[in-house]
């Protein structure tokens, strides 16, 4: 694997396989790589013939009083394993290569960043996204981006993003990974004590709750977001937010009559964690739901 810390360096490095007709795939992390992050890598490793991951904490993402001093930086344990799961290329830039001097531009989704995260991270929490990766497309110019369902909401804008700026680029969204109880990868995870750990669970057991009220036949959307936060009660967790809205829109719903999804943010200790599932896509069909989300409760 080769490590690049420029644009111009990346950018010979993929030139001569782009001439040869090499597909390219690109999977963008802050690093602190968890399996979700390398089954991305993997992904990509299947489906494309050359592995971009860029590794850098994006300082335009995090607001005031977050954790981007705290966050968890070692690039040469990222290295090795993004090598071993099959990255062929590290893009590990300094932040004054992505913002240098002057820098002056933003790139924002409007209609999908206002609610959920950015209505409790702010506008520029998106804008601090839809920036960076609009850049790493420009940079890398890959074929196929690799990103993870955990975030969905920003997997929805990206989507956006890429439609309408024309890019030339497959946004593929990966499942979500767990672990064996359910709790969803995070590289803030590794900030939870036991006990928040503990409590932790509470989010993906909430959303295995909807999961099961909707196969039951449920469809209020106020009635799924009641069970899932009494839930959230039952493990002391009071959410930030506990939604159900449009797969597609991200606009609250009152009926689950076609994809919703189920959304949770919540501070655990020192850790803000968020999670997801996508409920209601067979309602239409009239097929029962299945469960998704592994749970030992």
């Amino acid at each position: 694997m080769r490590t690049v810390r420029t644009v111009a360096e990346l950018r010979a490095a993929l030139s001569p396989e782009r001439r040869a007709g090499r597909t390219i795939g690109l999977v963008p992390t802050m690093g602190a790589l968890h399996d979700g992050h390398l089954s991305l890598l993997r992904s990509a490793r299947e489906r494309c013939d050359v592995v971009v991951m860029s590794l850098f904490v994006n300082p335009a993402q995090f607001g005031p009083g977050e954790d981007l001093i705290a966050y968890p930086r070692d690039e040469a344990r990222d290295a090795g394993l993004a090598a071993a799961a099959g990255a062929d290329v590290l893009f590990a830039p300094e932040a004054a290569e992505v913002y240098p001097d002057g820098f002056a531009t933003t790139v924002s989704v409007t209609g999908l960043t206002e609610a959920l995260e950015g209505a409790h991270r702010g506008a520029a929490h998106f804008h601090g996204v839809t920036t960076v990766v609009t850049k790493l497309f420009n940079m890398a110019a890959p074929h196929v981006a690799f990103f993870g369902q955990k975030d969905a909401q920003q997997a929805v804008v990206l989507r956006r993003l890429a439609r309408d700026l024309d890019f030339a680029v497959e946004i593929e969204i990966c499942p979500t990974v767990r672990d064996a109880d359910g709790l969803a990868l995070s590289s803030r995870n590794a900030y939870l004590a036991p006990a928040d750990r503990a409590r932790a669970l509470g989010l993906s057991r909430a959303l295995l709750s909807v999961e099961r009220a909707v196969a039951a036949g449920e469809r209020d959307a106020r009635t799924l977001e009641a069970t899932g936060r009494a839930v959230l009660a039952e493990h002391g967790v009071e959410p930030e937010y506990f939604a159900c809205v449009s797969a597609d829109t991200l606009r609250p719903l009152t009926v689950v009559d076609g994809p919703a999804l189920v959304a949770v943010a919540a501070q655990i200790g020192p850790a803000r964690l968020i999670d997801n599932t996508i409920v209601g896509a067979d309602v239409r069909a009239g097929e029962p739901e299945t469960e998704s989300i592994p749970c030992n409760a």
